[in-house]
């Protein structure tokens, strides 16, 4: 069965968005590196990475069902955060956009009884879940410790470990 044409059009912005995601973050990793966060930069590069791949995964989807990926142009990411919590908030809310996303593109494959691309989209609602346990774990640590230099620093330490 052929992806009918609004299917194809929904996975094209997904990918889009995906890419605006890495984008986003590798934003961020620059921002914590000029707040000489290392960690937070570091686990943003990988955050980044791993938008790339998702967005991969959606574009090998396309190609492996015969059907032309069409990229479109990527937004320019914000470039200020105002402080790690607002930036690990940012990544929260972003995530949570994110999960609607694939949410959407879920109902529109089981309204076209599209059930390859339902079987792509579970990994991608499993993953969802996962992105915000650990955007929201990052927030309530950044909220937790406040103004402190100490405990940030021991929090940026722990960023570094991401693997």
């Amino acid at each position: 069965m052929m992806l009918s044409q609004t299917m194809q059009d929904a996975i094209n912005q997904q990918i889009n968005k995906e890419m605006y995601s890495s984008y986003v973050y590798l934003s961020m990793a620059a921002y914590f590196e000029a707040q000489n966060l290392p960690g937070a930069a570091q686990w943003m590069r990988k955050q980044s990475a791993e938008e790339t791949e998702h967005g991969m995964k959606f574009f090998e989807f396309l190609i492996e069902r015969g059907v032309r990926v069409g990229l479109q142009a990527i937004d320019q990411p914000p470039t200020d955060f105002g402080s790690p919590l607002l930036a690990f908030q940012e990544v929260l809310a972003h995530e949570q956009k994110v999960t609607k996303s694939i949410h959407d593109l879920y109902a529109l494959a089981v309204k076209e009884a599209d059930y390859p691309t339902q079987v792509l989209l579970h990994w991608f609602i499993n993953e969802q879940v996962e992105e915000e346990k650990n955007a929201s774990s990052v927030v309530e640590q950044l909220k937790m410790v406040g103004d402190s230099p100490a405990a940030l620093f021991m929090i940026d330490r722990q960023l570094a470990a991401r693997t």
